[in-house]
């Protein structure tokens, strides 16, 4: 009888043992003893999502801010994900932050993290017409690495078909004669040594030649400098004693026109009355002679004219 009575409480202790552990497991899905306020955001990444799942943590400068809701495919763009996220109300997720796709350590389990934003920055939120409002996605660190990858291979591959574009068979056969002859070029130059060794010594002394005689006609030079000065004082002092025969000639041509202006009048006057005392003289002539008494008696009267009478 004992032995029955233990095995019942026995019974109901591990049945009260699982209803606990149940409602804890529950108490802890439903937030640790209550539901949080989340709001809902949304961001659209163009590149691989392996390793991220639903539920996967979403940071905010490495602090658990909420979890990815919903991970699809972008029914207007196929290239890009839509992922959807539940980040606990109030934390200050900015226009100008930026969601960028992470990996813990060597596991691979890839994770979303938020950045803060600048101070000034206002805050995301949703849009009049209820959409859960976009963050802006970054490319990860390894999406920017094999992108940079990609562009120095494609590089690489093109320089080495430019390569081998280059160095075909008949542009080696072309650099094989040109060192060939390179190599005959510097054999020449190599038994020319004598020859060049006299020729730079006699450039030398040619050098040496030259100038000792640019030292010789220096004196030269600075006499012709002398004698071009002289004639250069000469031709100043025949300029100037031009200009002063040429005020002379312009004072003598004043002075000529002034005495042309002052005497020709009188000249003028002069022989008009010469004419008419020449003249006179040649009436007073003319009259002697026709009567010499004239000059006691005076001028004879005229003879009358016909049909006159003579004066009583």
């Amino acid at each position: 009888m004992d032995d029955e009575v233990n095995l019942g409480r026995v019974g109901l202790f591990v049945l009260g043992l699982g209803a606990v552990l149940v409602a804890g497991v529950l108490w802890l899905a439903a937030g640790l003893g209550g539901h949080r306020a989340v709001d809902a955001y949304q961001a659209f990444i163009e590149e691989s999502v392996a390793g991220l799942n639903v539920d996967a943590p979403v940071k905010y400068l490495g602090v658990d801010v909420g979890k990815v809701d919903r991970i699809s495919i972008d029914p207007q763009n196929s290239r890009r994900v839509r992922l959807g996220f539940l980040i606990d109300r109030g934390t200050p997720i900015k226009q100008d932050s930026l969601a960028v796709l992470k990996t813990q350590g060597l596991t691979g389990i890839a994770y979303v993290e938020l950045s803060g934003g600048s101070e000034g920055s206002q805050p995301l939120r949703a849009g009049a017409d209820g959409v859960a409002p976009t963050i802006p996605f970054k490319l990860s660190l390894g999406a920017r690495l094999e992108s940079v990858l990609g562009n120095v291979l494609g590089n690489v591959d093109r320089v080495s078909n430019n390569l081998n574009a280059v160095l075909d068979a008949d542009n080696r056969q072309a650099v094989k004669t040109l060192l060939a002859d390179l190599g005959a070029v510097a054999h020449t130059l190599a038994g020319q040594q004598g020859v060049m060794k006299a020729g730079i010594a006699d450039a030398a002394r040619a050098a040496r030649s030259g100038a000792a005689a640019a030292q010789q006609m220096g004196p030269a030079l600075q006499r012709i400098s002398q004698g071009a000065q002289s004639v250069e004082r000469m031709a100043d002092t025949a300029s100037r004693a031009a200009v002063s025969a040429g005020r002379t000639a312009d004072a003598v041509t004043s002075r000529v026109q002034q005495f042309g202006n002052e005497t020709v009048p009188e000249l003028q006057r002069l022989m008009a009355e010469l004419g008419q005392l020449s003249a006179s003289l040649r009436r007073l002539s003319e009259q002697t002679t026709e009567s010499p008494n004239s000059v006691l008696l005076g001028r004879p009267l005229p003879r009358p004219g016909p049909g006159e009478g003579s004066p009583p």
